[in-house]
Order: structure tokens, then sequence, then C-alpha cells
């Protein structure tokens, strides 16, 4: 009889530790109609959906405890988690480029319509005033403007140098037609052209306007060039790919309290920024050089303005052209003595017409131009716009945690952790990849930056270079970023004193319980752990107590 009663007390006891072990009944059963809900709606079939929780050990991302999910819908969910941070990394990046792309088309119209507008000033104005001494050098006119504006789209193009060229070819076209009845072979004009500069027969036009058209010009074109180059590099930079294990960590933030039947759980605030720190470290990286590059373009702004700024100089090209005309027909009697005695005399052309016949000669008194307001608009908009992205990679997180993500307005212990419901503990990591050392949610190799951010970096490194040249009037020609040798996979943005540690540490899914890791934290706020550990069902404590006392029953008496 005895034997029999150990028995039963035994049998007792090996089930109240399968309770324990796997249990209430009760939980076992939650139902997932709302996880199946949920899952419907985004367009996946609810055939292998389980009705109540499941045993989680075939989960992979996910705590492995009491689940929701099969394999099938965790894998579906992880792609889906990934899709959809990359379509709101498009999303974000497309508004900035959509604003960068109006401010270059704002500005490059208002140039080019300063230009055009010159020239057609010039077309109507010209003819009238000079007679032939335009209208038979018009296309000499008409190739100067058509270089000014090769060279404000970026070609190649030496900018002092054309104007010198011009005004050479000038000299030679006008110079034959104030004197019709000489014979000038081309040696003659060869001698002309060496004696031009120190007898400055256009007065002080050339040089005037070399100066400021060179000042203006580069301005004004490495301005849009930025722009263009900000647009690019926020475009490129939205298409890197997430990581295999940014991927693990963004479904864990987002889905896994859905397969653990918490889906009203929104992630903690401090959690989302430590998955997105860790996914979009490199893109923070490209901060100090983003900014450094709207810095320059909101100070390069500052040469728009005066009598050498973009305004006045690219709309009052023709100004400077009609004061040269005007100045070569005041000094045209000293500049041919002079010519005459440096060149000697040319022989008389038999078929010109006679020394007598003198051509009326016309002047043309035009007002440089002053500045209107749409200028004025476009610059203080986009200094407001520029000014406003400057923080746009390490702000990048934060956004998206509040706007994509539903996080949760505060860390209690009602928002997901990334475990359970309840606080999260863990410190923010820095910006950078450099600062994602010791993530405690995504594994980041910080060895190895991503090569396509390193050349954006670079890019934006050259064109603040030449942006900087310009603002002092230079127009500097860097070589392009893809011969440099920064994308080598040299480790940039990686500080020796971090790169020369060891880098090892457990995943996020093994952390060590803050419970025990933090000692005098209270019950309630331990309670970050494993789904799968779960506080006991009510039942536990009455099976335990019959364990013990099963176990007492089941002793040898002493005899």
């Amino acid at each position: 009889m005895e034997l029999r009663a150990r028995g039963w007390w035994l049998l007792y006891a090996a089930a109240a530790l399968v309770a324990c072990s796997r249990g209430d009944p009760a939980s076992k059963s939650r139902s997932c109609g709302e996880v199946r809900q949920i899952y419907g709606a985004k367009g996946f079939s609810l055939s292998d959906v389980p009705q109540a929780e499941i045993s989680g050990e075939h989960l992979r991302i996910c705590p492995q405890g009491y689940t929701c999910c099969t394999s099938e819908m965790e894998e579906n969910l992880a792609n889906r988690s990934r899709a959809e941070l990359e379509t709101a990394l498009l999303e974000g990046s497309r508004a900035l480029q959509a604003t960068l792309a109006a401010q270059q088309r704002g500005f490059d119209d208002h140039f080019q319509r300063l230009l055009n507008d010159s020239e057609r000033v010039l077309q109507e104005a010209f003819p009238g005033a000079f007679g032939e001494l335009y209208t038979q050098s018009a296309k000499a006119f008409r190739d100067l403007y058509a270089e000014l504006r090769l060279y404000y789209g970026g070609a190649n193009l030496h900018l002092q140098e054309t104007l010198a060229e011009f005004w050479a070819r000038l000299l030679e076209r006008l110079f034959r037609q104030l004197h019709p009845q000489l014979l000038l072979p081309d040696d003659y004009l060869d001698c002309l052209g060496k004696q031009a500069e120190p007898l400055r027969p256009f007065g002080e036009a050339p040089r005037e306007l070399r100066l400021r058209a060179t000042r203006a010009f580069v301005a004004a074109r490495t301005f849009v060039q930025g722009l263009g180059v900000a647009g690019d590099v926020v475009r490129k930079v939205a298409k890197v790919p997430l990581s295999p294990e940014c991927s693990r960590a963004v479904m864990k933030l987002v889905y896994c309290a859905h397969c653990l039947g918490v889906p009203g759980a929104r992630p903690c605030p401090d959690y989302c920024r430590n998955v997105l720190k860790g996914c979009l470290a490199n893109q923070a990286d490209l901060d100090a050089e983003w900014r450094n590059l709207l810095d320059s373009m909101v100070l390069i702004t500052d040469k728009f303005w005066g009598p050498s700024g973009a305004e006045s100089v690219i709309g009052g090209v023709h100004y400077w052209l009609a004061e040269a005309i005007n100045a070569l027909q005041d000094n045209s009697d000293t500049l041919t003595t002079k010519v005459i005695q440096g060149c000697g005399n040319p022989k008389v052309n038999p078929q010109g017409p006679g020394s007598e016949e003198k051509r009326p000669r016309g002047k043309l008194a035009l007002q440089e131009r002053l500045p209107a307001g749409t200028l004025q608009k476009l610059v203080s908009e986009a200094k407001a716009q520029l000014r406003d992205a400057q923080d746009f990679w390490i702000s990048l997180p934060g956004t998206l945690c509040s706007e994509k993500l539903a996080m949760s307005s505060a860390s209690d212990e009602r928002c997901w952790n990334g475990m359970a419901k309840g606080r999260y503990l863990p410190e923010v990591m820095g910006d950078g990849l450099a600062n994602q050392i010791n993530n405690p949610e995504v594994e980041v190799d910080i060895t190895k930056p991503d090569m396509t951010i390193r050349q954006q970096i670079m890019q934006l490194k050259i064109m603040t270079n030449r942006l900087r040249g310009a603002y002092n009037g230079n127009d500097l020609d860097f070589q392009d970023a893809s011969d440099d040798g920064s994308g080598s996979g040299s480790g940039e943005g990686c500080p020796d004193e971090v790169c020369g540690r060891k880098v090892g540490r457990k995943s996020a899914s093994s952390r060590t319980p803050l419970t025990h890791a933090l000692p005098g934290l209270s019950e309630r706020e331990g309670q970050q752990t494993s789904a799968a550990a779960r506080p006991l069902p009510r039942a536990c404590p009455l099976l335990l107590l019959g364990l013990a006392l099963a176990l007492l029953a089941a002793a040898p008496r002493g005899r």
C-alpha cells in the first residue's frame, strides 16, 4: 500500500513538472485571431496560420516562446519588414531629392534666362547703334554667347582664354571694318594682336568683363552643380541595400510582437532608435561632409549680389560689349597711328573706298543691369531649405521611427522591447559606424564600411572644395572620385582605437537578463526577458507544493 501511494505521489509530481514547463493550458490555447486578421490584411494566405498559439522552437528570429507564427509566416514577415523599411527610406529621401531638384531647376532657369536676355538686348540694340560694325561681326558675338552657355553648363572651357580669344577675333574684324581702304594680310593682323594688350583698343571693358565674369559664372555654375551633386548623393545612398543583420533586427522590431500574440504593442522609442542607428550606421557617416557641402552652398550665394555678382554680370554681358565698341570707335585714330608705328605702313587696297570716306559712327549708352527680386526669392528659399536638410542623415533613425514604424510615444511596460512587453533599458548608441560596436540590437562590423557610401562621401568632399574655390573666384578642376584610392576598402571612418579591438559580442537574442546584469532592478523593471520565460501560470505554485509533498512521501523513512 505504501509503495502504491509513493507511486501516485511521483506521478503527480511528474505531472506538475510537465505543466509548469509547458505553461498553463489556458495560455497555450490563446487565440491567434488578431494576428490572423493582420496577416491576411497584408495579402498573405491564412491557410497555414494557426488558430491558437503553438510552441515556437522553430522560430529563427523571434523569441522562441508560444507563438502565432509558423516558419513560413516568420520568413514572409521578415521579407515584408525589410521591404517596408527600404520603401520608407526611398520615400524619405524622395522628398529631399525633389526639393534639391526644384532648386536646381529654379536657379538654372534663372541664370539661363539672364544670359538669354542679355543676348536678346544685344541683338535688338547693336544693329541700330553700330550698324555694320556689329552686323558684319554678328557671328563672333553669337559664338561668345554660345561658349558662355557651354561654360555655365559645365563644359571643360577656360573662361579667361575664351574671352581673350573673342577679343582678339573681334579686334581683327573691327579693325578691318574701320579701315576698308587698307590691305591687312594675316601677318599684319598677327602684329596687331601683339600690340593689342599695351594699346587697349577696347578700353577697360575686356578687363572688367574678365574679372567680373570669371567670378560670377564660376559661382553660378558651381552652385547649380552643387545642388545636382547633393541630389545624386541622396538618390544613390537611398538605394544601398540593408544588411542581413539589419533585416533580422527590423523583423524583430516590427513583427515579432505579432508572432508572440501582442500585435498591439508598439516598439519602445529607444529600442527603435538603436535598431535603425545600427541599420543606417554608414549613412550617418555622411553627416560631416554633407554639412560642409550645404554650408559652402549657403556661403557662395553671397557672390550673387553686387556689381560683380552673378545677377548683374550674367545679365549684363552686353553692357560690357557695348562699352568695348564705344571705346574702340573713340580711340580709332590713336589706335591706327600706334599700330602703324609698331607694325609698319600697310598697303592701300585699290578696290577699297577712299580714305576720305568716313562711315557714320554710333554709340550705345546702356545702364548696368539692376538685380530683380527673382533671384533674391530663390536664394532666400534655398538657404532655408538647405539649413533644414543639414541633419538629414543623422535624423533618419528618429524620423523613420516616429513617422514610419509606429513607435510608441513613451518607454513603459506597454511598449515592445524586442523580447516582450516591457521597458527598454539599454542606452541609445551614438551616430555613425564606429559607435555601433556595442549596439545591442544589430550586429555591425565596423571594420567594413559600405563602399558605395564611402564613394559618395568623397563626391561631397570634391564638390565642397570646388565651392570653396568658386567662393574665391577660382574654378577648380578635380579628378573624379572613382580615381581616388578611398574606395579600396581601407576602412575609412573606423578609428584605430576602435578597429583595433577584437569584435566579439553575443547576439541580441542571447542577452543576459537585465535582472541579473543590473543588480538592484525591481522585478517589474526586469521583465525584459524571453517570451519563453513567461511568468509561471497560476496553477504552478500548487503543483510545486504537491511536488514537494510527493518527494517527502517518497523519501525512505528512518527506521
